[in-house]
């Protein structure tokens, strides 16, 4: 990633985060209308997992200049997954919904170049977690 798409990155985040309380609602009817086949995933409260999701995009963010501090973390995500049943190609359907879900947030600050900077994020971080080992969860 370059300086400037993380720049980008965590002023959407910042702007996404202060404007849209339901981001993870939002997240998660957009990914279940689209991908029905993934609700048995997810497991207990959908409010839990929602703050889990935000927790977790929070945290990628604020880590993005220092990216190499979290790449153990991200693996050991990608083993729960596998654990969970996820399957790579999964990874396709929520880029589609996390992507849906911030332009529903940034309203017209959603540009091409925003877009390019979360695709980049994401594609990453969905590799590492694609390639981490099934081991222990």
């Amino acid at each position: 990633m370059t300086p400037k798409q993380i720049d980008i990155i965590e002023e959407t985040w910042d702007y996404v985060i202060t404007n849209t309380e339901e981001a993870g609602q939002l997240f998660y009817d957009r990914l279940f209308k689209e991908s029905p086949e993934l609700r048995p995933l997810f497991k207990g409260e959908m409010k839990d997992q929602e703050r889990k999701l935000i927790s977790l995009i929070t945290f990628a963010v604020s880590k993005l200049r220092n990216i190499d501090e979290i790449i153990d973390d991200v693996r050991a995500l990608g083993t729960r997954h596998k654990h969970y049943g996820v399957k790579d190609d999964y990874y396709t359907n929520v880029a589609s919904a996390l992507l849906w879900t911030l332009e529903q947030g940034l309203g017209n600050k959603w540009t091409d170049e925003v877009k390019e900077a979360w695709t980049t994020l994401y594609m990453a971080l969905a590799d590492i977690m694609t390639k981490a080992p099934v081991g222990r969860a």
